[in-house]
């Protein structure tokens, strides 16, 4: 009999041994998830709280990173795409287009010049030092050019969607590659001699980082190349 003991008490221990391994193995494994878990409701809460800052650790740049995608899936599922201003269009009094907002994410002609936040020069798409002496063209055919260039230039690779057009307006909707952003867009031929285009381009939500007027000179660079030039230094 103690023969038998003996020669069963290691199968005995190592039996034993085995199942506090495995349960120390998956003991481990379960702090770990809850580790995971717990994390991942920090960097949740932290995201959420982002203008907390003062309560934030600082954060590393494998979160920015995580955040980063996060806020991407987001912009897929939701699409923010902002709601349509309803103030765009010409303006009764003075004739115009409208002003810009008390941001930094819109341009516009309309503007007083002194104002180099908001503030651009309209566009002559016959001037007097180029095709304006020499071969000038009407409003439809500068318009057709304008509808050109605007289908075929990106910027930042915004997509270009021309959701209205008159004989003298033209507005267009520019929505951004990942987020869904929308700007809007619009160009209008003023009525008179002078061979003039004026222009507003305004972020509906997002950033800005000055997307608006990376557009403008993008669009004025290749009707540059047609012929039109600014009536202004820009």
């Amino acid at each position: 009999m103690a023969s038998m003991m003996s020669s069963s008490s290691p199968n005995i221990y190592n039996h034993i041994y085995t199942n506090n391994n495995k349960s120390s193995h998956h003991s481990r494994k379960l702090k770990a998830t809850k580790t995971r878990i717990n994390w991942s409701r920090r960097l949740f809460i932290s995201s959420s709280n982002s203008n907390n800052s003062d309560e934030q650790k600082e954060v590393t740049r494998r979160e920015v990173i995580l955040r980063s995608s996060e806020i991407a899936v987001l912009g897929a599922i939701f699409h923010f795409s902002g709601s349509k201003p309803n103030y765009l269009g010409v303006q009764k009094n003075p004739p115009a287009l409208a002003l810009c907002p008390a941001t930094n994410k819109c341009i516009s002609t309309s503007e007083n010049i002194s104002d180099l936040v908001h503030y651009v020069p309209p566009w002559n798409y016959n001037p007097k030092e180029g095709r304006g002496s020499k071969k000038p063209v009407s409003k439809e055919v500068a318009m057709e050019e304008l509808l050109e260039v605007i289908k075929t230039t990106k910027p930042d690779n915004f997509t270009p969607r021309v959701v209205e057009k008159k004989d003298d307006y033209i507005r267009v909707e520019y929505e951004s590659p990942i987020l869904g952003f929308v700007d809007d867009v619009e160009f209008w031929f003023p009525p008179g001699k002078k061979p003039l285009v004026q222009y507003r381009s305004a972020s509906r939500t997002g950033f800005g980082f000055d997307a608006n007027r990376k557009r403008v000179k993008a669009l004025r660079l290749a009707l540059e190349k047609k012929g039109w030039a600014s009536e202004d230094e820009f």
